[in-house]
């Protein structure tokens, strides 16, 4: 995503995206899809699209009188998205849970579906502390569930940063109990945890992992054959078959277990591994690091 030279109003940003997703993924946008997303009139809805070729994305859009809509130019760059089909993906998504926002947008979709698996539970007096503890930089004290040993742990953290992975959440904090930075599981707490006057004296500044830049390198799994390869690098888009990723060492991990690299660094079956990390030894993200991150999305820490 581009950023613009001025500041955009949230609601009018909200609605310059969903012109920039519905023109790129579905080719033709109406002023219904904003009407009938926000709740707005007409006239606004076209101000709106007006607005956004003529002072964001001028030429982006052409208006197409056979199909009555706006369709993307052959110089269309995205301005306000990132223009990957996740973005889609979401849209269509929220339109099974947010019953007012997107119920009545026309997305077809009876065409598509979104494959739903379990979100691991995190409860609102969980979420509320750790939220109030990352914001106002103070410890929290909090019983955490563990699987190895399955017993409940009296823990005291200073948490620095929530992290999404998939359908989960966890924290970045400092561990008193093992004196590093590690990550915690949401869904593991156990009570409401507290909320300390203290402020914390070990804050993200001072953890390495989180700033240090890690690249990996990935390419199709060398035990599948070349025609196979082909195949699994046009996936991903890659060149020379070879992809490059760029992200925090802390979260280097996670981003790993969800390509498919887990524990045993190489499932016995090429068709299912499909990926594998070609420069690990220059990745230097310690084992014990690795594992505790890996066990962490997996649910086994």
């Amino acid at each position: 995503m581009k950023k613009t030279d001025w500041p955009i109003r949230w609601d009018l940003l909200l609605r310059y995206r969903l012109i920039e997703i519905i023109a790129l993924w579905e080719g033709r946008l109406t002023t219904n899809h904003i009407c009938h997303s926000f709740g707005i009139g007409r006239q606004q809805a076209s101000k709106d699209i007006n607005t956004y070729l003529r002072e964001l994305a001028p030429g982006n859009l052409v208006y197409d009188r056979h199909l009555k809509g706006y369709v993307p130019s052959d110089r269309f760059t995205p301005r306000v998205t990132t223009g990957e089909v996740s973005e889609y993906q979401d849209l269509l998504a929220r339109q099974d849970s947010l019953s007012d926002t997107f119920e009545s947008l026309d997305l077809s979709v009876s065409e598509s579906t979104i494959v739903r698996g379990p979100q691991r539970v995190v409860r609102p007096e969980v979420m509320r502390a750790v939220v109030a503890a990352t914001r106002q930089g103070r410890i929290l004290k909090a019983r955490y569930a563990s699987l190895s040993p399955a017993q409940i742990h009296e823990q005291t953290l200073e948490p620095h940063t929530l992290v999404c992975v998939g359908h989960s959440w966890h924290l970045r904090a400092w561990c008193d109990k093992n004196r590093e930075f590690r990550d915690f599981s949401l869904s593991r707490f156990r009570g409401a945890p507290e909320v300390l006057r203290q402020k914390t004296r070990h804050n993200l500044q001072q953890d390495d992992d989180w700033h240090r830049q890690v690249s990996m390198v990935l390419t199709p799994d060398s035990r599948l054959n070349p025609e196979q390869q082909e195949i699994i690098a046009a996936d991903y888009g890659m060149e020379n078959r070879r992809m490059e990723l760029t992200t925090r060492a802390a979260l280097a991990p996670y981003l790993l277990s969800r390509m498919g690299l887990g524990l045993d660094h190489q499932h016995p079956d090429p068709m299912t591994q499909q990926l594998e990390l070609a420069n690990e030894d220059q990745m230097g993200i310690g084992e014990s690091a690795r594992e505790r991150a890996i066990k962490a999305v997996a649910g086994l820490s």
